[in-house]
This record gives C-alpha cells, structure tokens and sequence, in this order.
C-alpha cells in the first residue's frame, strides 16, 4: 500500500497527517469515536479503520476490527452508537451492521491476508444474516430494529444501497474462502433490482445529497444511467467552488458527502468532476490534517460547531486512494475486485407482493 497522491491537491505527508489524526483519537480497545470524547458507530468505525490501513498502519486498522469482533452481539448485530464504556443508543440500524463486510473485504484486498479473512468469516456472516432478517419479500431492507428487536416500518434508499454494496463485498468474501451463499446472491439481486426500479419502496428522502448519488457510489447504477442520475441533481446539491450540500434546501457544505460524491462521479468514468470536488473539499482541511465536518455558507460557520470528525477524514483519505489509482483498493467503489453481479435482475424480484 502506498500513500496516496493527488497532484496539486492533496500530497502523501498531508494524507499522512490527517491518518495520523485518526489514529490519535482512536481508544485503546480499538474504538474510533467521531471526535474525543464523542460516540462511535460502527459504519462509520468502519471507514476510519479503512483510512487507517491506506494510511499505513495496519496495526491500527486491526485493533479496530477487533473492536467490532469482540462488541458483536450473539445475533450478529451491533448497536447504533457506543460511547468509551458502554452503549449510548441501542437501537439496530441494518446498514451499520452490513459495513464491516466491506471493511473487511477492504482489508483483505490491501493485504491479502487470508488468516484476517478466516478470523472475519464468522463476524461477517452473523452480521449479514442478522441483516437480511429485515428484507421485506420485495427486496427493500428495512432500516432499523428498535432496541426491543420491534422492526421500523420502512426502508431508506442510502442505507439500501450501502448494504447492496457491503453484500458484495460479503459474497467477495464468501467465495474467495469457498463458502458461497447463493442466497446472499439472491438477496442483493432483489435489492439492487428495487433500489433502481421502484424508488416509491422506500421512505421519501429526495432533500438529502446521499438519496441522489449513493446509488451510484455503491454500485448498483452503472454505466449512463448512472451518470444521468448524477447530472440530473448536480445542479441541486453542488455548490460550485465549495462542494456538496448535505441537504438541497440548505447552503450546508460537508467534506464527507463531498468526498463520497468524488467516489461516485469517479466509479462512472468522471475524473474531472471527481477532481474538481476534491479540490474543492480541501477548504474544510485544518493544518493539522483535520477536517471540519461540515461549513454553512455565506456566514462560514462550521457545523457542528467546531467539529471534525474522524468520518469526515476517513472520507477524503478514501477519496484519494480512489483518485490516486495506485493501490489494490483503489478500485473498491468501481466493482473492480468484487465478482460480476446483474444489479437489476427482474426475475429475482416479485412486484406483485
């Protein structure tokens, strides 16, 4: 693994600095909070221990995925947010507990270290069928369980779409240790089918930048489709010269959704907009290699107030590594080291039910 380089915007000692600002955050059962003192989930724990393996510390990465293993519970779910200690919040979002998949198969990509993935292999498999216990007979996974295991009513588009792309990544890793889960297969068939074709499945979140371009982050629209769902709201949550809006109504900028938006316009072949948002996310950088969260505009006051995140770093390091093109992981997001899988199979799908 290399550190990455994206000329003339972001240079290896400055990826290296904001990797370092992660690690130093990170408690010492492998935890990384959003900010010190701050609650961690394990989507976003995920991302960072990502960041922190393309940054060069493995060690680091692994106590984090340590951490998951030993915070898993018996039914293979986590909860939403833990806090140093304890649990702060103990409800059961699906899509936090689908992204250790995709952590996971990240890490093994890096490193190819197949004793990692064994030692995964039972935490990966807990969690996705913990997960797929929500897939309605339609396909769209509904988002979350209350503490009292009471599933929520309704799915979200974002979140069906990560767990689409941490399936993948699940299936990647089922095979690659000859396991294989043709009904995992089966299941993100479905999902990828209606995330695409029936958009009314899913709780209305049109106001909301990740409802726009995470269909195409994680793989299920490809090709000109993809591109023209991306062209179709650029213009709504793209403020020019600053970055993406978290939510279209709202001069709200954030690096994070910026950073995956690179990731998008990058997986469909348009390095030139990736470039350009990139760029534009450096201006949320600190000198210490840290990021704002987020900046309101034209006021310029940060949001949260005097915020960064360790998910806002992670996001740019993976942006990055993606713009750089040097690493085995560079190629995540673009399927390039994931099995061939038809995202819109119609015949995996009843639409009568």
């Amino acid at each position: 693994m290399q550190l990455p380089d994206v000329p003339g915007i972001l240079e290896p000692q400055e990826i290296a600095a904001t990797v370092d600002g992660i690690a130093e955050i990170q408690l010492a059962d492998g935890m990384i909070p959003w900010f010190p003192g701050g609650h961690c989930d394990p989507w976003n724990h995920v991302e960072a221990a990502m960041a922190l393996l393309v940054g060069g510390r493995r060690a680091e990465a692994e106590r984090g995925y340590e951490w998951l293993r030993a915070s898993q519970r018996a039914d293979g779910s986590w909860h939403h947010y833990y806090v140093d200690g304890g649990v702060e919040d103990p409800k059961f979002d699906a899509n936090v507990c689908a992204y250790p998949a995709t952590g996971v198969w990240h890490h093994f990509v890096a490193t190819g270290d197949r004793g990692f993935l064994e030692e995964m292999w039972p935490v990966v498999e807990r969690a996705i069928d913990w997960v797929l216990a929500l897939q309605t007979p339609r396909g769209e996974i509904k988002w979350a369980r209350h503490a009292d295991g009471t599933p929520w009513p309704y799915a979200i588009l974002t979140g069906s779409s990560s767990i689409f792309h941490s399936l993948r990544c699940a299936i990647a890793i089922a095979e690659e240790l000859g396991r294989e889960r043709p009904d995992w297969e089966l299941s993100a068939a479905r999902l990828g089918y209606v995330i695409a074709r029936r958009p009314e499945y899913f709780a209305p979140k049109d106001r909301w930048a990740m409802d726009w371009y995470y269909p195409v982050l994680t793989g299920v629209l490809t090709g000109d489709e993809a591109r023209a769902r991306l062209d179709d709201r650029w213009d709504t949550f793209v403020m020019e010269g600053l970055g993406v809006r978290c939510v279209a109504d709202r001069p709200w900028i954030t690096a994070a959704e910026t950073c995956e938006c690179v990731i998008a316009h990058d997986a469909v072949g348009e390095q030139g907009k990736a470039l350009a948002l990139f760029e534009w996310a450096q201006h949320l950088r600190l000198p210490d290699g840290s990021y704002w969260t987020g900046m309101v505009y034209p006021v310029e006051k940060t949001f949260p107030g005097g915020e960064c995140s360790t998910y806002t770093a992670a996001a740019v390091v993976l942006a990055a590594d993606v713009l750089a093109g040097t690493n085995p992981t560079s190629g995540l997001f673009r399927g390039e080291t994931l099995p061939a899988f038809d995202a819109l199979a119609e015949d995996a799908v009843d639409d009568r039910r």
